[in-house]
């Protein structure tokens, strides 16, 4: 089976603009598949683990350099990575755009899945950001302990307003467009979210909920709040190529309750 195969089958059924971030990145689509790789980034961990367990095709969700519409830019950790990419023969994937501008996004109907989310969604004028009519109310600190417990992130930031019932959630997980302009309507109560700019809308969530007003805003991380997107793609290839594995990246950050052995 050649790797256009399986691009083909997760292209389809989604719209998007001819100008996208999607695309191979490393390698080519012509090339049989030996193994196939999931992962949410290319790291150089991810990289090394991939290509010594012999797999030839990686598919991943965010750029491998750095810059959304990944336009190369010389540096030492570039052209270093861009190097072991090279050398390996590894064809690199981007998965991003075609699976958020399906008919129902990809990674927002999965990321609802798994943290138990259920309620009417709608979509907005921003990209890959949503608004959910909870089916029940929950808390800041419900949502974050079921982010933490069901995504594995360690720690799960809580802006604004901690234990206030909320229902209408604004789900923008990754980092999409319209968060802060979501966070400040009226009719939203929550947002959940992977990555925020702190002096802007977390204060403005934080002064929100001093002022008696629900503003609950919830910082999964990138890789926390899309993660199940991709470990989804890769249970589901595994009908169309029997040779598939998920490659954690894990977050980006470390803490000081780390521990290494």
């Amino acid at each position: 089976m050649k790797i256009k195969e399986i691009i083909k089958i997760i292209e389809n059924g989604a719209k998007v603009d001819e100008l996208n971030c999607d695309g191979i990145k490393s390698g080519s689509i012509e090339n049989e598949i030996e193994k196939i790789g999931v992962s949410m980034f290319a790291t150089v961990d991810v990289l090394r683990r991939a290509i010594a367990d012999g797999v030839n095709f990686l598919i991943v969700h965010e750029p491998t350099y750095y810059e959304h519409m990944e336009i190369f830019f010389d540096s030492p950790v570039s052209n270093a990575k861009r190097e072991l990419i090279k050398k390996s023969g590894i064809t690199i994937y981007r998965w991003h755009d075609h699976a958020h501008y399906r008919e129902n996004d990809y990674v927002t109907e999965s990321e609802c899945e798994l943290f138990g989310l259920c309620g009417e969604v709608t979509k907005t004028e921003f990209c890959a950001s949503y608004l959910m009519d909870s089916d029940e109310y929950v808390t800041g600190l419900e949502i974050a302990k079921r982010i933490e417990d069901k995504a594995g992130v360690k720690h799960v930031r809580i802006i604004g307003s901690r234990d206030k019932k909320c229902k209408k959630i604004a789900l923008c997980f990754g980092t999409p467009g319209g968060v802060f302009e979501l966070l400040r309507r009226p009719d939203v109560d929550m947002v959940i979210t992977g990555e925020i700019c702190e002096w802007a809308w977390g204060e403005y969530a934080r002064d929100a909920d001093s002022l008696g007003i629900t503003k609950s805003l919830i910082v999964a991380g990138h890789i926390g709040s899309e993660r199940a997107a991709m470990v989804r793609l890769a249970n589901e290839l595994i009908r169309y190529y029997a040779s598939v594995k998920y490659y954690e990246c894990g977050e980006v950050y470390t803490y000081t309750d780390d521990t290494t052995e």
